[in-house]
């Protein structure tokens, strides 16, 4: 079996991303304490961040507007100025938040570079997808980027095509089994899942256990010799 190109996720998977949005979450819901209890706060705005999926995609511009539509619903309108304030300033403050790479993630990329060919496949704000993977210093190892509003089979479908000798060549990995694995394995991909410490609920989905071109890793460490394994490239 050959493989040429390998798809790799970006957050939570290269870089730390779930737990600063669980921070600026945590802070919403002490803005909001005197409104609702945690429980509705949550529930509140995870239905309001689902519903504008389709709206404002993914990332930090769209939970930020999320957040302030749903301290509007709570306060009948009125939420005061200096929670708005607050709101937006947390939506800046993550824009700006230093990008730490995830531990074995330079060494795995250092070594999968040198037999394949890696694609950066990311949704999210385009502007804030980009200056993380400048920050990151990862930009040099990617032979392409693609920063898409969704991942389903057809964007694998078509970024492998675009980008390698096809799916039927190509790995994807990364930490969502919704997003990174399930549509990966319907074009035709491998698919490794690699998990993080937080996944973000809208991404969970059960595992494909018996599926021979799936993979569950403990780290990106264990991703190249995965990779050999298969490709028979030893």
């Amino acid at each position: 079996m050959s493989i040429t190109t390998v798809g790799l996720d970006a957050d939570d998977t290269l870089w730390h991303n779930e737990t600063i949005f669980r921070l600026t979450h945590d802070r919403f819901v002490a803005l909001l304490a005197d409104h609702a209890d945690r429980d509705t706060l949550e529930a509140r705005l995870a239905e309001t961040e689902k519903r504008n999926l389709r709206l404002y995609g993914y990332g930090v511009k769209g939970f930020t507007l999320s957040m302030i539509e749903t301290a509007m619903e709570l306060t009948g309108g009125e939420a005061p100025a200096s929670v708005v304030r607050e709101i937006l300033a947390a939506g800046r403050e993550m824009l700006a938040h230093p990008v730490e790479t995830l531990p074995g993630v330079d060494e795995a990329l250092a070594a999968l570079s040198e037999r394949y060919r890696l694609v950066l496949i990311t949704k999210g704000d385009l502007l804030d997808q980009e200056r993380k993977l400048a920050a990151s210093g990862l930009g040099d190892l990617f032979a392409a980027v693609e920063i898409v509003s969704e991942k389903d089979h057809r964007t694998y479908d078509r970024v492998f095509a675009r980008h390698g000798t096809g799916a039927d060549e190509a790995v994807m990995a990364g930490n969502s089994m919704k997003s990174d694995v399930l549509p990966a394995l319907e074009a035709g991909a491998f698919a490794v899942h690699i998990p993080y410490v937080i996944t973000w609920a809208h991404e969970l989905a059960d595992a494909p256990e018996n599926h021979a071109r799936f993979g569950a890793l403990n780290g990106i460490s264990e991703l190249p010799f995965w990779i050999r394994q298969r490709s028979g490239d030893d």
